[in-house]
């Protein structure tokens, strides 16, 4: 198979899309960031205080629209590659896999490809490589080990690049751990992680940061699909948490206000668990929802807080939030150092009503790019992880 007789065009469409933003961003440097912006094609406006800058980001996104071709390794079979879980707390990285194999995006042309795909689930070898009672992680790293020796010795495009064009993605917590079975796919590839850690490795000038989404049953609960959500002032909860003593940060949290503030209801355990009806109306009943990070640093409870229409409280430490390169958090979400939890009441209470309802609009116009939908449809989560690494492959030259 040829190495290098599509790299020239390859690198010509990226440069061309580099411009186009370039231009895009020049053209709008003088505009307002406020306000509503029509986009071709969406019935729903755009807020555009939720974007860093608006109008590179949807030139970007056209651009990969225009543009994007993925190549699929096709080595490997079922449960291990080609196939990952598709609900609880693994949905983002099965969902994932699932999409890009019917995905317009995907190319079975390899040299037309932008960007390459290691189709593995980290969550998948855990279950069926993982043997628990002698703590051996042996078998899942050769296996990444020997995966990516298989497609480097029967493509050149990974020695082309050193990696740096291809990509994985993993919401399991040993996805980094996994990553790093290979230095090269550790350092230069592109790692779509849930567990973006910076303190542990994550690089967000190369990785992804993609959110991590429980879905109990594979699809939103239908009390958040479509929300007949009060508004933030006729919600009677200031906040709200309910979770396991998963972490310092958890415990702390515990510690501090279970069960102390009527206007705060904080449980350790619901009855009906996190995937009941109770916790969905506890969500849409509260005007803050609470997302400390647990024994990683990622939490669903942020999705969650967004399906809901309530602004989420991100208690975390090192965790770099997904589509940050795009998105502005501080519009819709409140951060809260761990330092500050015993103040966490009067912080949230010191927001002005004015402030707490431009995030909950915040919160609305950003929902969209967090929900998956089958098939995939423009600015959903799919796609923003797409963009996300998009974005990345801009960055690289491998010519």
């Amino acid at each position: 198979m040829g190495g290098d007789g599509g790299a020239g065009r390859v690198e010509g469409e990226l440069a061309m899309a580099r411009a186009a933003i370039r231009r895009s961003v020049t053209s709008a440097r003088n505009a307002s960031s406020s306000g509503l912006l029509s986009v071709p094609g969406e019935d729903v406006p755009f807020y555009a205080a939720v974007y860093r800058n608006p109008a590179a980001f949807l030139r970007s996104y056209e651009e990969m629209e225009k543009r994007l071709k993925v190549y699929v390794y096709e080595e490997g079979e079922p449960p291990l590659v080609h196939d990952g879980p598709c609900k609880n707390i693994y949905t983002t990285e099965g969902r994932f896999i699932s999409e890009m194999e019917y995905s317009g995006m995907r190319t079975r042309n390899p040299t037309r490809a932008h960007a390459f795909f290691l189709a593995f689930s980290v969550t998948n070898m855990v279950h069926f490589l993982y043997r628990p009672a002698n703590s051996d992680r042996t078998k899942i790293w050769r296996f990444v080990t020997d995966y990516v020796s298989s497609v480097a010795s029967k493509h050149p495009f990974w020695n082309r690049s050193a990696g740096a064009d291809h990509f994985m993605l993993s919401c399991h917590d040993w996805g980094p751990s996994a990553s790093m079975a290979n230095r090269k796919l550790y350092e230069n590839s592109i790692r779509a992680l849930c567990n973006a850690n910076t303190s542990e490795g994550f690089n967000p000038r190369k990785d992804v940061s993609v959110p991590e989404i429980n879905l109990y049953d594979g699809t939103i609960p239908a009390e958040l699909q479509q929300p007949a959500a009060p508004g933030l002032f006729a919600r009677p909860y200031l906040a709200f948490f309910a979770g396991g003593r998963h972490g310092a940060i958890r415990q702390e949290l515990l510690r501090l206000w279970k069960g102390r503030d009527p206007e705060m209801p904080v449980f350790e355990y619901l009855p009906g668990g996190r995937g009941g009806k109770d916790y969905s109306n506890y969500l849409l009943q509260s005007r803050f929802c609470l997302c400390p990070s647990g024994y990683e640093v990622a939490s669903p409870r942020v999705v969650e807080a967004l399906y809901a229409e309530c602004v989420p409280v991100i208690v975390s430490e090192s965790y770099f939030l997904p589509f940050s390169d795009v998105l502005r958090w501080e519009e819709f979400s409140v951060a809260v150092l761990v330092e500050e939890l015993p103040r966490l009441k009067d912080i949230l209470e010191a927001v002005p009503p004015s402030k707490l309802m431009r995030m909950r609009e915040g919160v609305k116009a950003v929902r969209r790019h967090f929900v998956f939908n089958s098939p995939a449809k423009r600015f959903d989560v799919f796609h923003m992880i797409l963009h996300s690494v998009w974005l990345r492959r801009l960055n690289v030259k491998i010519l």
